[in-house]
């Protein structure tokens, strides 16, 4: 039923109980605005799309490191890099580096599926001792003339990377901790650090942690590292982006 307010004969019963709503439509015609209708649409705003964002960690495909197993990997590499080194006609007798008994002294300890904390600081300390005796070993053999040829670039920066990682964890035994500054974790992925993220399935991850933006379902990395930071100080970068990207 459409209601008319023009005309002098209309009952003032009929103009009260016109609703608010169309009282104010009504106000509008007479002043020649456009009344709003659901078929308008919603109201234009500058403001448009919708920005998420995500912080995680790109697993690295290694062996979950412990300390024991990279000490005992790096002892390995150091008794494969003796052998490269020595020379039998000019050096004489090989040097002992005990690689059965630092090998039996591993087994023991990995193969318990129950470690105390006693018996791993002992099985570290074992290997400790065994590493530096290698390194000592290496560096004798490299002092002579030619020798340092014999080695790959690889194996050249294998052993940077075992020295940083004995320097590491006598470091931790000493001092009794599990912390130290770039920690490394892998030989042949010396980059890749521990980052502690809280998750009931894995609480410590190792790889690049990687913070994403996300818009209508593409999705651009913001922020890559190696080490770990604190995702929230790059949520101003991100939301500029996106306005200077899309212009909103």
């Amino acid at each position: 039923m459409k209601l008319s307010t023009s005309g002098s004969s209309q009952h003032p019963s009929r103009l009260n109980c016109l609703s608010p709503t169309l009282k104010e439509n009504n106000s509008r015609k007479r002043k020649g605005e456009r009344t709003r209708t659901k078929n308008d649409g919603p109201e234009k705003n500058d403001n448009r799309g919708t920005l998420k964002v995500d912080a995680t960690v790109a697993d690295q495909e290694i062996t979950y490191p412990t300390d024991l197993k990279l000490l005992n990997t790096s002892r390995e590499n150091l008794e494969r890099i003796i052998d490269l080194l020595y020379l039998r006609p000019a050096d004489g007798t090989k040097p002992r580096t005990y690689r059965r008994n630092a090998r039996k002294h591993y087994l023991n300890i990995a193969k318990k599926k129950k470690k105390t904390k006693k018996q791993i600081r002992r099985g570290i300390r074992a290997q400790l001792q065994y590493i530096s005796r290698d390194l000592k070993i290496v560096d004798s053999l490299l002092l002579k003339p030619g020798r340092s040829e014999l080695l790959e670039k690889r194996d050249r920066e294998l052993m940077a990377t075992i020295r940083k990682v004995y320097s590491q964890q006598k470091s931790m035994y000493e001092n009794k901790t599990h912390q130290c500054e770039n920690r490394i974790v892998n030989l042949l992925q010396p980059h890749v650090r521990p980052i502690v993220w809280g998750k009931d399935k894995a609480k410590t991850e190792f790889g690049a942690k990687i913070n994403i933006s996300e818009v209508n379902g593409f999705c651009r990395i913001d922020r890559f590292s190696w080490d770990a930071y604190n995702e929230s100080t790059d949520l101003k970068m991100q939301v500029e982006n996106f306005k200077q990207t899309y212009g909103c």
